[in-house]
């Protein structure tokens, strides 16, 4: 495929917002896709956070290989940071989030009181006014598009708050939000790369629907699909597809599946176009099965 490179407007203002409004909040919860958790990340989030403490959500991880989820959150604790895994669309994992929140909140109080102690501040006695006059938790959520910021800011805030959609970048603009346990939260667009220089990382993301379908050509996206399920997740595809056997070439591999599909064009031609979209919809939907694309280092083949 030609080399993918999107990077709307937007997005530069987003990322001048996201680095505005740092000072304001606590803490950062990056939601990146479980199907492939290093192209969904984008690689100024660590120079943007910086020390600022981290939550990380592994969001469709109803969609991705069980195994890969319990590795890659191993491997991304490593560096201190706090995994979760969620389905942000159906709200499982949102109890455990809460939770999770809760416990920063009260570590990040702490942390506050020993700076006021070490300052020489009188932290021995505080009363009740005071307490309740601590400021709530503030968080900020960001991720690429299209990896369900959306929904899960709705899960958290109890309310259709923030638009959500199949198509990528749909959240628009800068809003505060209320939790019901009081946390505040600010709400900012997905961003992505000036320029996607890892092909593969393109791929990925188009793969997973981060990109939009109308500037790829979708023959070619779901071939690339079919050649990368062949390699990954060949029992997988002969079971969806009804395959016996799965042909060595992709493109043969495609064409049977489109035979088995009905994607024929009058003369018993293959319509490469439908059967590809028939693929990646069905990927994206996890009816192919739970698929993840992208493997922690020290577990890859």
């Amino acid at each position: 495929m030609d080399h993918i490179n999107w990077y709307p407007g937007h997005m530069k203002k987003t990322r001048e917002l996201i680095r505005d409004n740092l000072k304001l909040v606590d803490l950062v919860v990056e939601v990146i896709d479980a199907r492939i958790p290093v192209s969904s990340r984008n690689p100024i989030i660590d120079e943007l956070v910086g020390g600022k403490p981290r939550l990380i959500v592994l969001n469709k991880s109803d969609l991705s290989d069980e195994d890969a989820n319990r590795a890659w959150t191993s491997y991304l604790k490593k560096d201190g940071v706090d995994v979760l895994s969620m389905n942000c669309m159906t709200g499982a994992g949102v109890k455990s989030l809460l939770r999770e929140l809760d416990r920063i909140e009260k570590q990040i109080l702490r942390k506050k009181e020993e700076v006021r102690q070490a300052s020489g501040q009188d932290v021995r006695r505080e009363d009740n006014a005071a307490v309740r006059k601590r400021k709530p938790l503030r968080m900020m959520i960001v991720g690429v598009p299209n990896v369900g910021k959306s929904s899960l800011i709705n899960r958290l805030t109890g309310k259709k708050s923030a638009r959500t959609g199949d198509r990528p970048g749909v959240t628009k603009g800068k809003q505060w939000l209320t939790l019901s346990n009081g946390m505040q939260l600010l709400d900012t667009p997905g961003i992505l790369w000036p320029k996607l220089e890892d092909p593969m990382t393109g791929l990925d993301l188009a793969f997973c629907g981060s990109i939009r379908d109308e500037i790829l050509n979708i023959a070619d996206l779901g071939l690339e699909l079919i050649r990368r399920l062949m390699q990954d997740y060949p029992d997988l595809l002969a079971a969806r597809y009804g395959l016996e056997e799965i042909p060595e070439d992709p493109l043969a591999c495609m064409e049977e599946i489109a035979r088995k599909r009905g994607a024929i064009l009058p003369g018993k031609r293959i319509d490469y176009d439908r059967v590809a979209k028939i693929v990646t919809d069905e990927f994206r939907a996890g009816k192919i099965g739970r698929i993840t694309l992208e493997r922690p280092p020290e577990v890859q083949a």
